[in-house]
């Protein structure tokens, strides 16, 4: 942890997994901490506070200050970038989104925005077909007969029309501009890259403005958006997780919070199930089950595990995700393996797969009295995207194998 600082502006940086740091301190940039939920800053008197990360990592930046949390292993953004956007899309390729180097996360993120959006729009603007309803005193595509009757009973005209029209306001185009918006508007970010921002926004003055807080409008990829499509999973990424805003006392704030158990959790269970689809049965995510039997439904234990397999209907084997590695600070080894073991007695299979974020080796635990196994997989996020998928296929692989022979004993 460190704090960095110049002409008037402070850099603080934390660890994740760190007990905190005291510094100095404005209200308006505690207060905007605070909201942001990255970190808590408690004041301790004398303009001092206690930061303290909560289990969270990202930026908040104002003004005064900018305030990093980042992850364990000094995961740098590229990294980042590539968990949360293979998380959120199956089909997102491992060098989709490399994030510009640049020792700051907001200016990485806005030159890597500005990169790729300029890239997507080299060629023009993007158009495509957008279904419109509309009440128009001419025909123009289908009339909506139920519409008519129900809004219009007797009357010829106006009538009820839906149709296609080839527009440039379509969702990719909307996603994009809403993610230039919002790093156009993050305090601090350099002067050239603002411009090169505001430059690409203009492209797109003809596309709706999403509002904010609405859910982003789905969108599929295709051949025809081909070269918008690292511009958008990155834009995704800006939208879902970064915040640029007037803070308290209309103190300009910006906030890019991310839940690192959450994406870890996501991209093992995705990528994991794309690798099984290479063997027999189905994965399910999240995956519901009884731990205990009950008369009454108010007494029923139910246990979650990240991932299943199952192989004609019956769990065959289990996984689940820990983005604390068993040597992390706040980590419980022994409530890990307990879990384990409840989920391997509710679904009735000898061997789960607990998957940590960390480097080391795979390490087996027979549990006493037990036919169970429970074996502990590490995936070292550090490494390049390509090793990282190619680590789960093989735990995928040995998994597989480990069900074939179990079914070989039984049988």
């Amino acid at each position: 942890m460190r704090g960095l600082s110049g002409q008037g502006f402070r850099h603080l940086v934390l660890d994740e997994l760190s007990g905190g740091i005291v510094e100095k301190l404005d209200p308006a940039s505690a207060a905007s901490v605070n909201a942001s939920g990255l970190a808590k800053a408690s004041p301790m008197g004398m303009g001092l506070y206690r930061i303290e990360p909560v289990g969270l990592v990202g930026s908040v930046r104002t003004r005064q200050v900018q305030l990093d949390v980042r992850p364990k292993g000094r995961l740098g953004l590229s990294r980042l970038l590539f968990l949360l956007s293979y998380a959120g899309d199956q089909g997102f390729r491992d060098d989709a989104v490399a994030a510009a180097e640049d020792p700051g996360l907001w200016s990485a993120l806005a030159s890597s925005l500005v990169q790729l959006a300029e890239r997507a729009l080299q060629r023009g603007v993007l158009q495509g077909y957008l279904a419109v309803d509309e009440s128009l005193r001419t025909v123009k595509g289908r009339i909506r007969i139920s519409d008519q009757i129900s809004r219009r009973p007797g009357m010829l005209v106006p009538l009820e029309v839906s149709y296609d029209e080839f527009t440039v306001d379509i969702a990719e185009n909307r996603i994009l501009r809403a993610a230039l918006e919002r790093m156009s508007r993050v305090p601090g970010v350099r002067p050239e890259v603002l411009s090169r921002l505001r430059q690409l926004k203009g492209k797109l003055d003809d596309v709706t403005r999403l509002q904010s807080g609405a859910p982003l409008p789905p969108w599929r990829a295709n051949r025809m958006n081909a070269r918008y499509h690292a511009a958008l999973r990155l834009a995704e990424v800006i939208l879902r997780n970064a915040s640029a805003e007037p803070g308290e006392g209309q103190q300009e704030t910006a906030s890019f919070v991310v839940d690192m158990d959450r994406v870890f959790e996501d991209f093992v269970g995705k990528a994991l199930r794309q690798a099984m689809a290479a063997f027999p049965g189905e994965m399910r995510l999240q995956y519901n089950a009884l731990l205990n039997e009950a008369v009454r439904d108010s007494d029923r234990l139910s246990v979650r595990p990240d991932a299943v397999h199952l192989l004609g209907g019956r769990p065959v084997v289990v996984y689940d995700a820990k983005y604390r590695a068993r040597s992390d600070r706040g980590a419980s080894l022994s409530g890990d393996h307990f879990q384990m073991l409840a989920y391997c007695t509710a679904l009735q299979v000898p061997t789960a797969w607990l998957v940590y974020a960390g480097a080391g080796e795979m390490k087996l635990r027979r549990i006493l009295n037990t036919d169970i196994d429970i074996v502990e997989f590490p995936l070292d996020l550090s490494r390049p995207p390509s090793e990282i998928l190619a680590a789960i296929a093989d735990l995928a692989e040995q998994s597989w194998g480990e069900v074939v022979r179990q079914a070989r004993l039984a049988g």
